[in-house]
């Protein structure tokens, strides 16, 4: 059996170093972390998109990401709940909602958690939260073993399974290189409805709180990823409950890195048998191996033995 080198850094760092980060990342999760002062988020208010998918271009192209099968013009997509992949860090989702005569539209891609999920679970710390607000991905010390994917409540990284050299985990990135130059996200800048608004996340809740004041039979009196999962940078305006536009409602404010601790903290110990049953088995064939060699040398005696019988 072939054991690719990230395969086997990766159990062997599941067995060792998993457990004690995983603890101190609990550890850490004690006191509620409210993010960088002067980070930046996304607010995305919903009673304002229009399912163009223009921020679903403009992502692909300061990305580089492969080109769709179907072109962005093409709306009929929308018909189909989609979600975000390796190639694709945001998605545009329609949703007909019983009380409202026109649809709703839902922009999907890395919420950017205040306390990430993701981050917490990865042992060689491939994700890092930024001063910046954004969440990022380092695939030069990734081993591979996808926590992330497992950890994350919103179920966005998505992993290159068609890449056999070197696979990465890919989601949104918060356009990290573009804020961090001075620059909106690739989205915010093309969304032409001002769907999307970039800022200081302090002021983006404000924004969203005198919108809810001046226009409350428009909104719901909530704004999603104030507090969710103890916060997130990316924030949502809704005119319905957020269940009905596909959202959880379910998730609490308590931060995920203490929520996924109890599950979290068996996959290293699980993991941690692979090398245990690596060296069972290999100590089984060799064991197999030297029965052969014997059975096999006696077999070449008794022939010998019986050739010279015959002479």
């Amino acid at each position: 059996m072939s054991i690719s080198r990230r395969k086997f850094l990766g159990w062997v760092g599941a067995a060792g170093v998993g457990t004690v980060v995983a603890r101190s990342a609990h550890a850490s999760g004690n006191k509620h972390f409210e993010g960088y002062p002067g980070s930046f988020g996304v607010l995305h208010d919903m009673t304002r998109c229009v399912g163009c998918r223009s921020c679903e271009a403009a992502c692909n192209h300061v990305n580089s990401l492969p080109a769709p099968e179907q072109p962005f013009t093409d709306l009929s997509v929308l018909m189909q709940e989609r979600r975000t992949t390796e190639k694709s860090f945001t998605v545009v989702n329609k949703y007909s909602v019983a009380s409202r005569q026109t649809p709703l539209f839902r922009k999907i891609q890395c919420n950017h958690c205040l306390e990430p999920a993701c981050a917490s679970a990865c042992f060689v710390k491939a994700f890092q939260k930024t001063s910046t607000g954004a969440v990022i991905y380092d695939p030069s010390v990734c081993v591979g073993c996808r926590y992330c994917m497992i950890a994350c409540p919103f179920e966005i990284p998505a992993y290159e399974y068609n890449e056999a050299l070197s696979p990465r985990v890919m989601k949104c990135t918060l356009c990290y290189p573009r804020i961090s130059q001075g620059q909106l996200p690739g989205c915010v800048e093309a969304c032409p409805m001002e769907a999307l608004t970039f800022g200081k996340r302090e002021d983006l809740i404000e924004t969203a709180r005198e919108r809810i004041r001046q226009f409350p039979g428009r909104y719901v009196d909530h704004i999603y990823g104030e507090t969710e999962m103890g916060g997130t940078s990316w924030l949502y305006l809704s005119g319905v409950p957020f269940s009905q536009v596909g959202m959880r409602e379910d998730l609490g404010v308590t931060p995920a890195p203490e929520l996924t601790f109890g599950a979290l903290s068996v996959v290293p110990i699980v993991a941690g048998l692979w090398p245990v049953l690596l060296t069972g088995i290999y100590a089984i064939s060799k064991r197999k191996e030297i029965i052969f060699q014997q059975e096999l040398e006696a077999v070449k005696k008794a022939a010998q033995s019986r050739s010279k019988e015959e002479i």
